[in-house]
């Protein structure tokens, strides 16, 4: 399966992140021996499940940045969501018959290629649109007790989501009014609302949905097919959005 690396992320001067970054990319924030972003690739690098990398952001670094399965690097689009798109495209130019590609973030150092063996052999056989992750606040806390990350409080467990997901292509291809709708929906916090449901929102704010409960409701009111995979591996939710898990990431990765 062929991957998509998102790097287009710049904090700006409000970021918490800023005073190091100062205007560059995430993705090339100094952990230990690498830039962010290298262990990232390292991991896909020693993946065995992954074929081609296209890199969509950090544009800068493209000459410092090594793998032998990038296929393409490309200048960010704008948003997330552009930055998928210009990265599908690639995927497909380069392999018409690409039916799924992994998309990933460039902020999650810690993941390894057991990680990726494990989403990727998990969503094989499952022909659904898009397989999320997401991870149970008690195996994140175990394995990073100070992270202090935000959690989606269901009726089963307590989740935050994961940086790695498998999208099926003919999601892209053949469903541009979903695509279409996303994009007008991306800046209006309250449009997003409406196209999950305030009646499904409220649900989950009452704790009155299982995972599997929640997805249901959300993919069917989106006209989509998906599953969430309760992951066994925080390294995938462990994104370095704050200087306290970038203080974290350095402790260990040093």
């Amino acid at each position: 399966m062929d991957a998509i690396l998102l790097a287009g992320g710049v904090p700006d001067p409000e970021s918490p992140l800023y005073p190091f970054t100062l205007g560059k990319p995430k993705a090339a924030l100094e952990i230990g021996s690498k830039i962010m972003i290298q262990w990232v690739l390292d991991a896909l690098e020693g993946s065995p499940s992954i074929g081609s990398i296209v890199v969509v952001g950090a544009i800068e670094l493209m000459d410092e940045v090594r793998s032998s399965k990038i296929v393409e690097h490309l200048p960010a689009g704008g948003d997330m969501l552009t930055n998928f798109q210009l990265g599908a495209d690639a995927i497909l130019a380069h392999d018409p018959s690409a039916d799924r590609v992994a998309v990933v973030s460039s902020d999650i150092p810690f993941i390894n290629p057991q990680c990726i063996e494990w989403v990727l052999n998990t969503s094989q056989e499952d022909d659904r649109d898009i397989n999320y992750c997401v991870i149970r606040q008690e195996r994140m806390e175990e394995r990073f007790p100070t992270s202090n990350r935000s959690y989606v409080k269901l009726k089963d467990m307590k989740v935050c989501g994961g940086d790695l997901a498998v999208i099926h292509l003919d999601l892209y291809r053949s469903k541009p009014d979903f695509w279409r709708t996303l994009i007008e929906a991306r800046k209006s916090p309250l449009h997003q609302a409406s196209l999950i449901g305030f009646d499904v929102l409220l649900l989950i704010l009452l704790r009155m949905l299982t995972l599997e409960e929640t997805v249901r409701k959300v993919t069917r009111r989106l006209k989509i097919t998906g599953k969430g995979l309760d992951c066994p591996y925080p390294e995938i939710g462990m994104d370095i959005d704050k200087p306290h898990q970038l203080e974290i990431a350095r402790k260990e990765l040093s």
